[in-house]
C-alpha cells in the first residue's frame, strides 16, 4: 500500500491505522532488513530502490498466495472467496449491483461487497475491483474495458416539438443546454466530430472517409447542476438539450422519454473500465467476475437480457 500512496498518511487512511502506527511498522521492517525502504517528509513519501524491489517481490508473493486456493478449485470449476468492488454511486446502483446479484446467484461460494462512492478512484485502493468511468493510468493496476460508453446528445420529444431538431452541431448553440458540473472539467466546452462513414453508408464516394477534425462548441448553459440524474430528468421534462453518458440515458431513449440527437456525430466517450491491482489479477474469482461484467454490461445498459455465467 505504501508503494501506491503519495504519503504515509494516505497509506494509513487506506489501511485504517494511524500514521504513527504505520510509521513504527515501517521503521521495524527497515531495522529487520537493514536497509532504508522509503524517504519521507511531512507531505510526501517515495520508495528507495530497496523499497521498490521489496514492493515488487512482495506483490508477487501475495499474488501467488491469493491465487493458491483457486488452484484447488480448478477441477470442480467452483468459485469461492470474498470480492470487494468499488463503483460510482449512480452507475454502480443502476447497473453494477444487478449484475453482481446475478453473478452471486450463479456462484454461491462467492461473497461480494459493493462500496458505492462519489469518486471510487483513487480512493479505493483497498478494493479488489474498482469500476471507473474514464481512463486511468497506474502501472500497479491493470485495466479491462467493459463498455465504450459514448456521450449522447438528447432532448425530450416535447422540447423538440417546441424548439426544433438540430441538424448540425452549430445549431446546438441556438438551443437551451443543460450542463453537469461533476468535476473540474470545462463543462461548457463540447467537442464533436462527424463519425467515420462505413462502406455501404450514405454515399459510396464518402465510404471509408476518416473522421473529421473535431468541432468545438462553447455553449451557454440554461440550466446547471452537479448531479447527472437531475440533468437527465430536466431534459426529460423538456428544459433543454443534455449531453450525457450512454449508460444513463439509454433506458430513457428506449422508453421514448428522450430522443437521441445528431447520432451521426461523435460527442466523445467515457469508457467504463475495471481496475484490478496487478497482484490480484490472476485470481480465478476475479477473472470470472471481470469476464461476466464484460459479457453482460452492454446488455444491462441497453436493457437486453443478460447472458449466462
Amino acid at each position: 500500500m505504501l508503494a501506491r500512496s503519495e504519503s504515509l498518511s494516505a497509506a494509513a487512511r487506506v489501511l485504517n491505522v494511524t500514521p504513527s502506527a504505520l510509521s513504527m511498522r515501517l521503521k521495524k521492517l527497515e531495522k529487520t532488513l537493514g536497509v532504508t525502504l522509503a524517504t519521507r517528509d511531512a507531505r510526501q513519501m517515495s520508495l528507495t530502490a530497496d523499497g521498490a524491489r521489496l514492493a515488487r517481490e512482495a506483490q508477487g508473493l501475495l499474488s501467488a498466495i491469493e491465487a493458491l486456493p483457486d488452484t484447488f478449485r480448478e477441477q470442480t470449476a467452483q468459485l469461492a472467496g470474498h470480492i470487494r468492488i468499488a463503483a460510482p454511486f449512480g452507475f454502480g446502483r443502476v447497473h453494477i449491483a444487478p449484475l453482481l446479484a446475478r453473478f452471486a446467484r450463479a456462484n454461491p461460494g462467492i461473497r461480494l461487497q459493493l462500496d458505492l462512492l462519489e469518486t471510487p478512484w483513487p480512493h479505493s485502493h483497498a478494493a479488489d475491483v474498482v469500476i471507473q468511468i474514464g481512463t486511468v493510468r497506474d502501472s500497479s493496476w491493470s485495466a479491462r474495458s467493459l463498455l465504450a460508453n459514448e456521450r449522447w446528445l438528447c432532448a425530450s420529444p416535447g422540447y423538440i416539438a417546441a424548439h426544433g431538431y438540430p441538424r448540425e452541431p452549430r445549431e446546438i448553440l441556438e438551443h437551451d443546454c443543460i450542463c453537469i458540473r461533476e468535476n473540474d472539467e470545462d463543462v461548457t466546452l463540447w467537442r464533436v466530430r462527424r463519425r467515420r462513414l462505413e462502406a455501404g453508408g450514405v454515399a459510396g464516394r464518402e465510404a471509408g472517409r476518416k473522421p473529421s477534425a473535431p468541432t468545438t462548441l462553447r455553449v451557454t448553459p440554461a440550466f446547471t447542476t452537479n448531479d447527472g440524474s437531475v440533468a437527465r430528468r430536466w431534459a426529460e421534462e423538456g428544459l433543454g438539450l443534455v449531453l450525457r453518458s450512454q449508460w444513463d440515458v439509454a433506458d430513457a431513449v428506449a422508453a421514448g422519454k428522450l430522443v437521441r440527437l445528431l447520432s451521426d456525430w461523435d460527442f466523445g466517450r467515457a469508457p467504463v473500465i475495471a481496475l484490478v491491482p496487478t497482484r490480484k489479477g490472476r485470481s480465478l474469482r476475479i477473472q470470472a467476475l471481470l469476464s461476466y461484467l464484460a459479457a453482460n454490461l452492454g446488455a444491462e445498459v441497453s436493457g437486453e437480457m443478460p447472458k449466462g455465467r
